[in-house]
């Protein structure tokens, strides 16, 4: 079933205790970080890239290199600062057929201080197949790496960014924020035969307003959605080109002191502008349902977690 561990978020639990203490006492927010949260998940997530290219007499061309998917079944259990999650690529979801060769590994965490949020994102990805034109060619020994993530300010300490990145927080009033963004990503793309070789380093900036909005429907039903739209550069070979950044989200669930579950769709869009040489175009998409069960942490693990606190400093 080609098992593995996806990640062990220890590290994202550790950014969650820098949240905003005044979530506590905000009425339009309802903390479980005095819970056990465990769940299950399915997570589809990849990172797509286009060559645009200029063709003498004729429209642009374009590449597109398309990574070979892999559809991920995981759990996770979380409480306080520690937050560990196990995940597989089991055969029979048909994503994972016939992709033996290929490999994905996701980490992503959060660190919130006030009104401050910063987001990380680590990408790794190996086997790819290239398309044009209803044509597709498998490229198994292609792979990316990115590197990266974001700085961004929540202008409304009513509005909960947290009740859309994870399930320790909940919206209980709607509320809405203007929330900028300034990106900053390293992306790697190699490849290695015995004909052809690729080895390219990326760099982009970008800055991008966006606005969220948390709509809570009766007391358990909640409806998000953001959008993006901004400008950066991306330095590849020397050469400074401008994009465009184009990001949707949306999360739709129900959630109860004890259960919830959750469906969160999320798209990154660089785009390249106008230029007569060969440009880029960056999309990372993430489509996740997860279900899962909170329940009062039982005296051992309070005991544990009340040394480890004590030693730590956490």
């Amino acid at each position: 079933m080609d098992l593995k561990l996806i990640y062990s978020m220890f590290f994202a639990g550790v950014f969650g205790c820098f949240a905003q203490k005044d979530s506590l006492q905000n009425p339009y927010f309802k903390s479980y970080d005095d819970k056990v949260t465990a769940s299950i998940y399915y997570l589809d997530t990849s990172n797509n890239f286009q060559i645009v290219y200029p063709v003498p007499g004729a429209e642009k061309a374009t590449l597109d290199l398309v990574p070979n998917r892999k559809e991920q079944l995981g759990a996770s259990v979380s409480f306080k600062f520690v937050d560990l999650s196990f995940g597989f690529s089991p055969k029979f979801l048909n994503a994972n057929k016939d992709n033996t060769d290929s490999k994905l590994l996701n980490f992503n965490a959060r660190l919130y201080h006030k009104q401050w949020m910063q987001s990380f994102t680590y990408f790794y990805q190996k086997g790819f197949y290239v398309s044009q034109d209803g044509i597709n060619a498998a490229f198994p020994g292609f792979r990316s790496l990115k590197i990266g993530g974001a700085t961004s300010y929540i202008f409304n300490k009513k509005f909960s960014y947290k009740a859309i990145a994870g399930q320790n927080e909940w919206q209980t009033k709607s509320a809405g924020s203007f929330i900028p963004a300034f990106s900053a990503y390293y992306t790697n793309i190699k490849y290695k035969s015995p004909e052809d070789r690729i080895n390219g380093d990326i760099y982009l900036f970008s800055l991008a307003p966006s606005y969220f909005y948390n709509l809570v429907l009766g007391k358990h039903v909640l409806v998000s959605a953001g959008l993006s739209m901004g400008a950066g550069i991306y330095i590849t070979d020397g050469e400074t080109k401008v994009l465009y950044e184009i990001d949707t989200s949306l999360k739709m669930g129900y959630n109860s002191d004890s259960f919830f579950v959750f469906m969160n769709v999320n798209h990154i869009n660089f785009i390249q502008g106008e230029t007569d040489s060969i440009g880029l175009n960056d999309n990372i998409s993430t489509f996740k349902i997860t279900a899962g069960y909170r329940f009062n942490a039982p005296n051992k693990v309070k005991e544990v977690y009340e040394k480890v606190s004590r030693k730590t400093g956490l």
